[in-house]
């Protein structure tokens, strides 16, 4: 995998895929006749717009890696932002920045590095480099008074975050579906999963990650493989077309980080209000040794746990959880 940082390199595959599909040719066309039948009213409206705020953008990390972020919302609304789990991006969370942003929040929500359309580092596939990227987001925006919202690995990065860097920009924080304290099973940790479950994951990346990643999407990660269950092929496709948008070597190496980081210590440090979403139904984080164990460790936290729902919660309960944010958020 090249080092090279550009944010090119993650526009550049999800053109391919689109053409792969036959679309990028029709939006091309459609681009030129829309500039062709530009009036100069239109041109000059399209000009001041451009100087406006826009919903996506870039900044460059220390480190050089380029990391992309929408900033969707009001300007001067309350911020929320919302760190993606594995091996997705900040697409995966659409239909809670659409929801938020709708009533008034700015919502922003960035794609790890190595994962959808920011650069593709060789290092840094690990939790205080997430942790310390997502510093360099706030200070980037310089947002202050904060909802920091994780889901799955995102959690991990939300409590490192509070680890590395404290409270002072955040007011409240979110784990949905989260990782936290820890996923691997320890002498410290019984309740966790055992290394071989990891190993397996890894296997699967090395051997065919395409099919990997349908496997997940199709089978626990949204409860499909229960019986009764409904699939729907829509979202297996999308988690697969976000997953292949990412980097080989970032996911793979984004396997250890979510399942063997121990975040006990992070979350004993939260000192502000945080809400803790967990399905009892969650095959990929269960919950035992995640949700109810993390509200155990923060103090004051509130735990709301979905009876029967999966891991893809974000997606299956989607009404359900965008209402229980705004009221977190609104309280």
């Amino acid at each position: 995998m090249s080092s090279d940082t550009s944010s090119t390199a993650g526009i550049g595959r999800r053109e391919a895929l689109l053409k792969s599909a036959g679309v990028a040719g029709g939006l091309g066309l459609i681009a030129s006749a829309a500039s062709t039948a530009l009036s100069p009213a239109t041109a000059a409206s399209s000009t001041t717009a451009a100087k406006a705020r826009t919903m996506a953008n870039t900044f460059t990390t220390h480190d050089g890696t380029q990391i992309y972020f929408k900033d969707w919302g009001p300007a001067t609304g309350k911020p929320v932002v919302l760190s993606h789990g594995w091996p997705l991006n900040a697409d995966s969370w659409e239909g809670q920045m659409l929801f938020l942003a709708e009533h008034g929040f700015r919502v922003i929500a960035h794609d790890h590095r190595g994962h959808g359309r920011s650069g593709q580092p060789w290092g840094g596939h690990e939790m205080n480099t997430y942790a310390d990227d997502l510093a360099q987001l706030l200070e980037h925006l310089d947002i202050k008074g904060a909802s920091l919202f994780g889901f799955s690995t995102g959690g991990g990065e939300v409590a490192r975050y509070i680890g590395r860097h404290g409270t002072q920009r955040v007011a409240k924080a979110g784990l949905i579906s989260a990782v936290p304290p820890q996923m691997l099973k320890t002498a410290a940790n019984p309740g966790g999963l055992p290394l071989e479950v990891f190993d397996g994951i890894r296997a699967g990346e090395r051997a065919n990650r395409a099919q990997l990643y349908k496997d997940i999407a199709s089978g626990p990660f949204f409860g499909f493989n229960r019986p009764g269950a409904k699939v729907s092929q829509g979202l297996v496709d999308w988690f697969w077309m976000q997953g292949m948008l990412a980097g080989h070597k970032a996911t793979f190496d984004c396997i250890k980080a979510f399942s063997e980081t121990d975040f006990t210590e992070d979350l004993k440090k939260f000192n502000i209000p945080t809400l803790i979403v967990h399905g009892d139904d969650d095959q990929i984080v269960p919950i035992d040794a995640a949700g109810k164990a993390a509200a155990k460790l923060v103090k004051g936290a509130t735990l709301i746990v979905y009876p029967g729902a999966p891991h893809g919660l974000t997606d299956t309960h989607k009404d359900k959880l965008n209402a229980d944010m705004l009221a977190f958020l609104k309280s």
